[in-house]
């Protein structure tokens, strides 16, 4: 008798088999003709249709270029990296690290007119503007750690602010800096106890503050090779560090919290009376190790954690308890105080007001699921009007849109919706890069 598929190989988390490019796909309704540039979105799609965990899948990158008012073109293309084309592995029978191995599925960002796929375990890999993979980037041979998939760009600055994590290394952790025009100008080590699951951080005007939480690197797990790697560790506790920007080499300043685990950030920002604000999606607790292997993540929330400096503490408050993931504001916003913050929520997309608390949703229908949601903004003005654009997956027909909403308007009906000549698979993250 057969297994059953597992969930991340079923339905629309099953990989796609074919690279397609498509011109002239239909509209439902207009595109904004401001919106000139591609939406791109990443995610595990293994060629091999077979893999051991939904994070495992090979980067698939789904492209769709908007132009003139028209969805001028659509094209998906795997990231080619040594582990898709020659198989490499992460590490070897001793212990050395390939960082060009990797899957590269997780985001895709631009920096200093560098388009680049990331996975926080390896290096990001470059992609050309057609979305072919010109091969690893590595600042110009600077950088040697992997690189987080969620890097932060200072609006302020240009400066792009990441991290990179290992398991075997000596240091687990490492604070990257790149300046606006791409070169890597710090790279700071960072004590931390263990080699936990850092997958993502927060950044202020002057400060960057790293989660460090009880979800810790496991041997027994990493060598069956079947699963996550990582797992709850009662006795490990959680606190969050706190770096000045303008004091990269300094302290790091810890400050404790209840146990939990984040995936991702919705953003950070400094308040007037000197406290840093983090609105982050918290989950109480993931992958406690049982006998029947490890438990599933619970529901994460919309949380928003204040730390005191002045008071050494830092307070923790539910700010909804809706089961929601893939947190995003306008960019421009990044490390400074959003009036608005946009989650996805099952068949629904949620506009939280971060002052008043009000919410407003898109319902896109039964059956009906979307991603992620990038904003594209439609003027200067940072926190201004803008779409958000995402990919929905259609269950009754097995084919996907793209949906343009209305950030303003987020419960009317979407601005347009271009359809795709394929399904796009459940993802990660993406972005609208406009030319």
């Amino acid at each position: 008798m057969s297994s059953p598929t597992p969930k991340h190989l079923a339905g629309n988390y099953a990989p796609v088999t074919e690279e397609l490019t498509a011109h002239d796909l239909p509209v439902t309704g207009t595109v904004p003709p401001e919106l000139s540039g591609w939406y791109l979105r990443n995610g595990p799609n293994p060629a091999d249709a077979a893999s051991g965990h939904w994070f495992f899948g090979d980067g698939m990158i789904h492209g769709l270029r908007l132009d003139g008012g028209r969805a001028v073109s659509y094209r998906n293309r795997w990231v080619r990296t040594t582990s898709f084309t020659e198989g490499a592995r992460m590490y070897d029978e001793q212990g050395h690290r390939d960082l060009s191995a990797g899957p590269a599925n997780t985001h895709v960002v631009r920096h200093a007119g560098h388009t680049l796929a990331l996975v926080e375990t390896a290096l990001p890999y470059e992609l050309t503007c057609d979305l072919d993979t010109k091969g690893p980037y590595d600042f110009g041979g600077r950088l040697h750690t992997a690189m987080t998939a969620h890097p932060k760009t200072c609006p302020a600055t240009g400066e792009l602010h990441f991290f990179g994590y290992g398991v075997l290394e000596p240091t687990h952790l490492t604070y990257h800096r790149a300046d606006a025009s791409g070169e890597l100008v710090i790279s700071r080590p960072i004590e931390v106890p263990a080699a936990t699951m850092l997958h993502d951080f927060c950044l202020t005007e002057r400060y960057v503050v790293f989660l460090d939480l009880p979800v810790v690197f496991d041997l027994e797990l990493a060598m069956a090779g079947r699963t996550m790697p990582y797992a709850w560790d009662d006795g490990y506790g959680a606190r969050l560090g706190v770096l000045r920007r303008d004091d990269p080499y300094g302290e790091v300043r810890w400050f404790e919290i209840d146990p939990c685990y984040v995936f991702h950030s919705l953003n950070a920002h400094e308040a007037p009376d000197g406290t840093l604000v983090l609105h982050v999606m918290r989950y109480a607790e993931i992958w406690r190790r049982t006998p029947q292997g490890l438990t599933p993540p619970q529901d994460a929330v919309l949380w928003k954690w204040t730390i005191d400096p002045a008071a050494g503490r830092v307070r923790e408050e539910q700010l909804d308890d809706r089961p929601g993931e893939f947190p995003r504001v306008d960019d421009r916003l990044t490390g400074r105080a959003a009036t608005h913050g946009h989650v996805t929520c099952d068949n629904s997309l949620v506009r939280y007001d971060l002052t008043t608390g009000a919410v407003t949703a898109h319902d896109f229908g039964p059956d009906r699921t979307p991603g992620e949601a990038a904003f594209a903004p439609a003027d200067d003005r940072p926190g201004g009007p803008g779409w958000l654009l995402t990919y929905v997956h259609d269950a009754a027909t097995d084919r996907s849109d793209l949906v343009v909403l209305d950030a303003d308007d987020l419960a009317a009906e979407p601005v347009a919706t271009v359809h795709l000549p394929s399904r796009v698979p459940f993802g990660f993250h993406g972005n609208w890069l406009a030319d």
